[in-house]
């Protein structure tokens, strides 16, 4: 390990380094033998082969306000010269900006200097699903839609506001915002094939009564609705945190509720149940998965030949962060167990989960409908570990957190289309915060 390389190291230069010369001029004067030596190049450019997942609305900062021990935890993390020692990125379950203004906002708060490559948003996998890419799609959320969509692939986009401007009669709640004048181009307004939703808006009733609109007339909002459409448009959601820690000192909304509303709502008109193509973002596997492979990225930058074996997953939510990392632990154990001299792959399921693992033999069209870019089918890490913190969601106090006498949690703040399991909400650690969190993974890993 590491630190004792490292000490086997210090005694080496106690012994054979005493006196630094300029008529020293060759490496035998510092190495009394070749093993010596061999173990100093050893030691220098031993690399770990772990890395870390951060969350950051209540691990790294509440809101705008940064929370002093993330700044501690990354100066442990990182050389004199700013650069890690340890690969590391962050994992958000954001979804209303874009990646470059994410790692710059990092980057100030933390004075480190983080790229945006070390940032995974929770759009962020819809970069795989190019089965998409080509379709005429409408974007739900806030801040840079258009951008953040062209980014991910996406060619054909249609934001809500773009929508309610062809549509004027459709928007009706705000009384201010009533125009009854008939757009021109409604009849020439191309069918939507598919609605993606980034994050939660700001108007709530204009999104739910639009995007409801959108799939009732299969994408056809300018027509009659002659008879429900089954199954709808796909419908692609990213963030499902039904609530997240600002500077309030109790948890605020988040994109899950939002979806719990459309929920329902479609459900109350339409009859039917709302379905997703995608669940994407924490807890789904598909964004771990997609993290791992980012990781390993960071780590092949660092120098590390190998496939990192542990990952380390630090967050402040048990519903998202915690059951999440669980969650792809448990995929790894069984993509451990089914692993042969087949390449596998992680099946994208419509939650987002772990559905099944396909190998390479599966038919062509199988192959197609699978979107996963082949460079991230990869070697998985061995383990995934969960690390709670008590500055974000969780705190021992708080009411979402009680156990009745069987154990069972009172409230449950999953998607619906996740299976209550106690056991995924568990963490393998808890600490304080950000800074105990790394302190406790580099002690386990024996690593300075």
């Amino acid at each position: 390990m590491a630190a004792a390389r490292w000490k086997n190291l210090c005694g080496i230069f106690q012994e054979q380094f005493h006196v630094f010369s300029k008529s020293q001029s060759s490496k035998s004067r510092y190495f009394s033998t070749e093993r010596e030596h061999a173990l100093f190049s050893e030691a220098v450019n031993q690399k770990p082969d772990f890395g870390l997942l951060f969350d950051i609305d209540g691990v790294i900062a509440r809101g705008r306000k940064v929370l002093p021990s993330a700044k501690n935890a990354f100066e442990m993390l990182t050389n004199q010269d700013g650069q890690f020692k340890v690969p590391a990125i962050f994992v958000t379950n954001a979804g209303n900006s874009l990646r470059s203004a994410k790692a710059k906002q990092l980057s100030d708060w933390l004075g480190v200097n983080i790229s945006e490559d070390q940032v995974v948003m929770s759009h962020s996998p819809l970069k795989m699903y190019r089965q998409f890419h080509e379709k005429h799609v409408l974007v739900s959320g806030q801040g840079p839609l258009h951008e953040i969509a062209t980014n991910l692939g996406f060619t054909k986009i249609t934001t809500i506001d773009t929508l309610r401007e062809s549509f004027p009669k459709l928007d009706m709640v705000d009384h201010k915002r009533r125009r009854v004048a008939r757009s021109e181009f409604e009849e020439f307004f191309p069918k939507i094939e598919a609605v993606i939703l980034f994050g939660e808006p700001v108007r709530w009733e204009t999104n739910l009564q639009l995007i409801i609109d959108v799939l009732v007339t299969n994408g056809l909002p300018q027509s009659p609705v002659s008879c429900i459409p089954s199954p709808h448009l796909p419908l692609l959601a990213c963030n499902m945190d039904l609530v997240w820690m600002a500077e309030a000192s109790m948890p605020r909304f988040g994109h899950g509720c939002f979806l719990h509303c459309l929920e329902t709502l479609y459900h109350k008109m339409s009859g039917q149940e709302l379905k997703y193509t995608a669940l994407i973002g924490k807890p789904s596997a598909i964004t771990y998965h997609h993290a791992e492979y980012v990781l390993n990225e960071e780590a092949k930058k660092m120098g590390t030949s190998e496939p990192l074996s542990r990952l380390y997953c630090i967050g402040d939510n048990p519903d998202t962060d915690i059951y999440g990392a669980n969650l792809y632990n448990r995929y790894l154990h069984m993509h451990k167990k089914s692993h042969s001299s087949r390449k596998h792959k992680l099946k994208q399921g419509g939650a987002g989960g772990v559905d099944s693992v396909s190998s390479d033999n599966e038919s062509d069209s199988d192959e197609k409908s699978n979107s996963q870019h082949e460079d991230e089918v990869m070697h998985c890490a061995e383990t995934c570990h969960s690390i709670l913190v008590c500055t974000g969601v969780f705190t021992h106090e708080s009411h979402i957190n009680v156990r009745d006498a069987n154990g069972h949690f009172h409230v449950n703040l999953n998607h619906r289309d996740f299976s209550i399991d106690s056991d995924l909400r568990t963490p393998n650690h808890t600490v304080s915060n950000c800074e105990e969190a790394v302190e406790l993974i580099l002690k386990q890993e024996n690593f300075s």
